[in-house]
């Protein structure tokens, strides 16, 4: 079974990419033969600053690899070391119907926030197809707000397998149910766009600060509380294991037990879950050279499996 995720580098990671997308990842490690990429070719539809994209994509890199990503169980690769994504992704768009795209929610969002509109942007599940079928992967995690990428990915090799003859696997989304909306600093789901986030590999005096300031109700410190409805223990119960969260829950519920002792044990539990994490990228970032080698790698074993999809589908077409 070959799975398959990528993640873009557009701006510092934080919480909801480690809980919500890096996390998941990491456990595929033990499921199947999985690939994960840095889709730099896909953050260029909103970062046009060079300098930016090629340092962010080396950050995820780094993060990835201190956060216990195995080189040798997951390839690991830049989209960009993978040119031939983009002549199959052409092939594709030759089947794919413009009403599929233009009934994509991802463009219209990200227009009405404030993304300039482009082809690029509209034609961005196109590429998108062409990142997964390339693999021919079978299964794709992904979050309930992706899910229409992998239909249109399905509605495409339908289509093309349909118009030429069968090429490409049918992949298959895999819904992370189990992961929950990682809440930022306002209450929001955690996101760049709203500046509302907890880096990764920040500087800890800022984490902390960061954290001291998460939104929370008016209520008194002697009077109980509900741990259901706060923004801090929402983000504590995906660190701590059960006899942690429990503790925290009866804290509440008892009273005089302040927002802000909450947050301090909120600062103690990511302090101790990326103290070896941190420890793991400043050793990867005195020592790029290996780094640069993981990704080339990776690179090599992605090219091996994307040529021979490619092959299959201009000779189905008719080109080869």
């Amino acid at each position: 079974m070959r799975i398959l995720s990528g993640i873009q580098p557009s701006g510092k990671l934080h919480l909801g990419n480690y809980f919500g997308m890096m996390q998941p990842a990491l456990h595929l490690q033990e499921k199947g033969e999985a690939y994960l990429f840095i889709a730099n070719y896909h953050a260029l539809t909103s970062v046009h600053d060079g300098a930016r994209l090629k340092q962010d994509t080396w950050d995820v890199a780094l993060d990835f690899l201190a956060c216990g990503l195995d080189p040798e169980r997951t390839v690991f690769f830049r989209q960009s070391d993978v040119p031939e994504v983009h002549e199959l992704a052409w092939l594709l768009s030759i089947v794919t119907p413009m009403g599929l795209l233009e009934r994509c929610h991802s463009y219209k969002d990200k227009v009405a926030k404030g993304i300039a509109p482009s082809h690029g942007l509209f034609a961005y599940p196109v590429l998108m197809a062409a990142d997964i079928l390339i693999y021919q992967s079978n299964i794709v995690p992904v979050g309930r707000d992706q899910k229409q990428h992998v239909e249109v990915t399905r509605d495409i090799a339908i289509k093309f397998n349909n118009e030429f003859g069968e090429t490409f696997t049918i992949p298959q989304p895999s819904i992370q149910e189990e992961v929950a909306v990682v809440p930022g600093l306002d209450g929001q789901k955690m996101s760049k766009s709203y500046g509302n986030t907890i880096e990764l590999f920040g500087d800890m005096k800022e984490s902390k600060a960061r954290i001291m300031k998460i939104v929370s109700d008016s209520k008194p410190l002697e009077e109980p509380k509900d741990p259901a409805t706060c923004n801090i223990f929402a983000l504590y119960k995906l660190f701590a294991n059960e006899a942690q969260r429990a503790e925290m829950e009866a804290n509440y519920r008892g009273g005089n037990y302040g927002y802000g002792h909450a947050k301090k044990a909120l600062v103690a539990i990511f302090d101790e879950k990326f103290a070896p994490f941190r420890a793991k990228r400043a050793e990867l970032q005195a020592n790029p050279d290996y780094v640069e080698q993981v990704l080339r790698k990776g690179a090599e074993r992605a090219r091996a499996e994307a040529s021979k999809t490619l092959d299959k589908a201009r000779k189905a077409v008719g080109i080869a």
